[in-house]
């Protein structure tokens, strides 16, 4: 790795090999069209000039605030090639957040999503913001960039150093207000150099054949990362906002490979088993299920019985293939992370023909820091430490963090960044786990979240809230019992699951339904940690309210919201 590299130069060197070859796919007139390097950097480069014509210097901040489209790729890449930093935002953020954001990176600018957007950034009244550019409008910025050199464009991308911010990741701030990471052009080209030079990574998942749907928010880090890596693979990259129709998009662009959060992947589950439910199949697939668990685990043993190998080829007939086919019938691997999978989710889909590979990173480590690696996975862990990046677990079980792809700091906040590390310079990630014998890592909470009963009981409340989550009918799950004489649990439902349950005619109340998922949980934990009570809520968690962007659980938010629904499990 060339110690001078920026996140930019894959990109640019790309078109310069293979100018004519497909970089990315997009819609065009309802078809997946490809898209050119050339064409490619055309598109950055003439954006890029009408960055700099608006007058934005070196170093400057500029904000993407948009759903996850060609264009946020474009626009960051634009803002690399005009020597300047972006500030992605979500589009969930609420009007204290995007302000905070803006006011504290002192952005000049703001691409946004549409005039909606342009308007709302507007109205919060960012105090250094001098233009608001809409999506939809990128050719008009493009226009009045034609009177800067092309050449100029070369000359901002050759003043940024490795050590140049590259970016400004604002953490989604379960408490207090979001910091900002400032990860430099060096962080993000050695995580994609940790991640492309990892085994089996660059020869069997992100291959040039390879090809990736992408519709997670690239506000995030770990969407971000996966884009300047498929660039630098050269794996084909697509993108759709379409949530709802994912799946539907995923038929489509038949992609190789798809980057998931879990509750993704335990949606894909949950609609199976429904969509089996519904035509009278439960039962088989239920079986199929099982047989997938134990075919994925016998993996791991290296040893399968042949009457195990005969079921699974008789599932793979009748439920795994439609499983596949209902995901674009090409997915070999499924990369999850940002929250915790769970074994038996990863066992299913490997055993149904998908590959899991589970990782965990921080946005201060420029995302995954731990990966599984094909032919080396682990279930249940989050791999082994990629390379370049090292681990080691505090004696307070505290999981710590070095390497080049780690933050410096956070951006103008000292106080923050001097606590971030200890004497010796390893990060602290506030992340509770272990390391096995073999180098594996394994999660078992946050270390701010372990919960105290009355009785000195400590519990870490991610293993049975993971567990709870993982059942069809649970959307989300709170334990709690800090101070309190036992561990109870609010729950969320997973409505859209609820009312395909409720048509199959089963005579379940949903009470017992959740108690099921609270009794699974409880076998994973000892008597004293175990869940006593529970509460259902009347209504789902949502993204700006309880939840993070990426469907994390706002912990301190949802305590304060439900303090009367809490001191009722205690009554």
């Amino acid at each position: 790795m060339r110690t001078d590299e920026t996140a930019a130069d894959d990109l640019y060197e790309h078109a310069s090999r293979d100018p004519g070859g497909p970089a990315v796919s997009a819609r065009v007139a309802g078809f997946w069209t490809p898209i050119t390097w050339r064409d490619l950097v055309e598109r950055v480069t003439a954006i890029a000039r009408g960055v700099i014509a608006a007058g934005v210097l070196p170093e400057d901040r500029v904000a993407i605030m948009a759903p996850t489209s060609l264009e946020w790729m474009l626009c960051d890449y634009a803002i690399w090639a005009a020597g300047a930093v972006s500030v992605p935002i979500y589009e969930t953020s609420s009007p204290e957040q995007i302000r905070w954001i803006l006011a504290h990176s002192e952005a000049v600018a703001v691409f946004a999503g549409d005039a909606s957007c342009a308007e709302l950034i507007e109205r919060v009244e960012p105090p250094a913001v001098r233009h608001v550019w809409p999506m939809d409008r990128l050719d008009a910025l493009a226009d009045k960039g034609r009177a800067v050199p092309a050449q100029q464009v070369m000359a901002r991308r050759s003043g940024v150093t490795a050590r140049s911010v590259a970016t400004i990741v604002y953490t989604s701030g379960t408490t207090g207000p979001p910091k900002g990471c400032a990860l430099t052009h060096a962080n993000l080209v050695a995580e994609v150099r940790a991640v492309l030079s990892a085994d089996g990574i660059a020869d069997r998942v992100l291959t040039k054949d390879a090809s990736i749907l992408l519709f997670l928010p690239p506000a995030h880090i770990f969407a971000r990362i996966v884009q300047l890596a498929a660039i630098r693979s050269g794996a084909l990259l697509a993108h759709t906002s379409d949530i709802k129709n994912v799946a539907a998009e995923m038929r489509s662009f038949q992609p190789t490979v798809m980057l998931a959060v879990p509750r993704v992947l335990e949606k894909a589950y949950n609609a199976a088993l429904l969509n089996a439910a519904r035509q009278g199949h439960s039962r088989m697939f239920a079986a199929a299920a099982r047989t997938a668990i134990a075919y994925s685990r016998s993996h791991d043993r290296g040893t399968a019985r042949v009457l195990l190998w005969a079921q699974h080829a008789m599932f793979d007939r009748l439920v795994y293939r439609r499983l596949r086919e209902a995901m674009g019938g090409r997915l070999a691997y499924a990369v999850s992370g940002a929250a915790p999978l769970g074994a038996r989710l990863g066992h299913f889909f490997r055993g149904a023909g998908i590959t899991v590979l589970e990782g965990w990173g921080l946005t201060e480590t420029a995302a995954g820091h731990t990966f599984n690696l094909p032919g080396g996975t682990r279930m249940g862990s989050v791999g082994r430490p990629l390379p370049g990046c090292a681990v080691r677990v505090a004696p307070d079980g505290e999981i710590l963090v070095r390497g080049r792809n780690v933050i410096k700091g956070y951006w103008r906040d000292e106080v923050a960044t001097e606590a971030a590390f200890d004497r010796d310079g390893w990060f602290r990630t506030g992340d509770v786990g272990e390391l096995d014998d073999d180098g594996y890592l394994w999660i078992t909470g946050r270390k701010k979240e372990i919960i105290i009963t009355s009785s000195g009981k400590n519990v870490a409340p991610a293993v049975l809230e993971d567990r709870v989550r993982a059942h069809w009918i649970v959307d989300h799950c709170v334990v709690v019992g800090d101070a309190r004489p036992y561990v109870g649990a609010l729950v969320t439902i997973d409505t859209e699951a609820y009312e395909s349950w409720r048509l199959t005619g089963s005579a379940v109340d949903l009470h017992t339904a959740v108690q099921e998922a609270i009794d699974q949980a409880n076998r994973m934990v000892s008597h004293a940690e175990a869940i006593k009570r529970f509460r259902i809520l009347d209504h789902r968690f949502v993204v700006g309210e309880e939840l993070t962007p990426t469907q994390k659980v706002r912990r301190t938010h949802v305590l304060a919201k439900y303090v009367d629904e809490v001191d009722a499990l205690y009554s």
